[in-house]
This record gives C-alpha cells, structure tokens and sequence, in this order.
C-alpha cells in the first residue's frame, strides 16, 4: 500500500519550479499531485508521477537533488468529517502525520490523502483494520 514519491529541493527563486516542469514535461513524466513548502531560501516539491524512477533520473541529471520517500494515499468520500475520521483512527494508536497534502479524484467523487506518517507499517495496519481504501502505487500513477 506504500507509493513513491520523489521530492525535489529548489531554491526558492523566479523558474525554478518551471524548469522543473519543463523538464519532466519533455520526458514525458505526468505529474499526479503536488505539493510545495518553502522558506526563504529553499523549497521543498514533493511530487507523485507516473513515473518515479525515470523523474528521478532526469531532474539529477539536470542538476537537481531528489530523493525519494514512501508515503501512503488514501481514499476518502469527499465529505465533510472524512478526514476526521481518518486522524481520529491515527490518533487512537499514537501514530503521527509528518505532512500530508490532498486532491480530489472528480467533482464530487473522492478525496485522495497523501500521508507521510512517523510508523509507516503501524499506520496501514490501522488504517486497514478500520476498512479505509488505500491506494496502489499503480492505481495512483494512473489517475
């Protein structure tokens, strides 16, 4: 139930953030979700594609430093409450969420959480005994 994403870290500067499109664009790499923290200096892109291997191996190849992380996307009736019922069942078993970011499938059809958690395995094992859908890796990049 673990997918990959790649992060990239940017300095946070005018077309850097284009550059990195352009790039994976050109290799013919989609991007399925996002997202962008920064600070002052630096920028943090966490990225899911459709795929991981070849994203990584372009950006580095065009001077960026990527790594590589397992995070784990679930799905969620895009209502209100459903990511509360989420955190309340990672919250029962002390398991921390070190970020997350969303998006949603279609109009009014399902949320899609990605979670980096502190106790990956713990987390699944919770997840999946409260019945949430977790998505395939495979399932993901598709989108």
């Amino acid at each position: 139930m673990k997918v990959e994403q790649i992060s990239i870290f940017i300095e946070n500067k005018s077309g850097r953030l284009a550059e990195i499109t352009r790039i994976l664009g050109e290799a013919g790499i989609n991007i399925r979700a996002l997202s962008l923290a920064d600070t002052s200096d630096f920028g943090i892109l966490r990225l899911i594609v459709n795929d991981c291997a070849k994203a990584n191996s372009v950006l580095k190849e065009n001077g960026f430093t990527v790594s590589k992380t397992e995070v784990v996307a679930v799905e969620v009736p895009d209502r209100p409450g459903g990511l509360s019922a989420i955190l309340q069942t990672l919250d029962r078993e002390a398991i921390n969420v070190e970020y997350m970011y969303a998006f949603v499938e279609r109009c009014g059809g399902n949320a899609v959480i990605i979670f980096r958690f502190d106790e990956t395995d713990k987390a699944i094992a919770a997840l999946q005994a409260q019945n949430f859908n977790m998505l395939e890796g495979s399932r993901l990049y598709n989108m």
